[in-house]
């Protein structure tokens, strides 16, 4: 499967983004699907994570309660709204997908994709 990734760009702090992930493959709708982060200088972590069915997200304590992971099965897309951004949320963000659907991305990924960058100015 391919992964790209879209919605990248630069906001103020307390800005929101958008971010979308568009899948290719007719079986987009069994992967468990999630967003990874790395900021410059820093190692690459784990952001938010989502079941094939949408019905239950999971995500890193620096986030919760400001982003929010959800999918279309449809248009085999994930999205990762942004809101309240800060500096430190500055990183390339990377969509991800793991072929088993009841695996947690955290755990096990099969697949990345390209990447786009998230800049949040102060």
């Amino acid at each position: 499967v391919q992964l790209q990734a879209s919605g990248g760009g630069l906001v103020q702090a307390g800005g929101s983004l958008r971010l979308s992930c568009a899948a290719s493959g007719r079986t987009f709708s069994s992967y468990a699907m999630g967003w990874f982060r790395q900021a410059p200088g820093k190692e690459r972590e784990f952001v938010a994570g989502i079941r094939w069915d949408g019905r239950f997200t999971y995500y890193t304590d620096s986030v919760k309660g400001r982003f929010a992971i959800s999918r279309d099965n449809a248009k085999n897309t994930v999205y990762l709204q942004m809101n309240s951004l800060k500096p430190e949320d500055t990183a390339v963000y990377y969509c991800v997908a793991a072929r088993d659907k009841y695996t947690d991305v955290i755990v096990h990924t099969d697949y990345w994709g390209q990447g786009t960058l998230v800049t949040v100015s102060s």
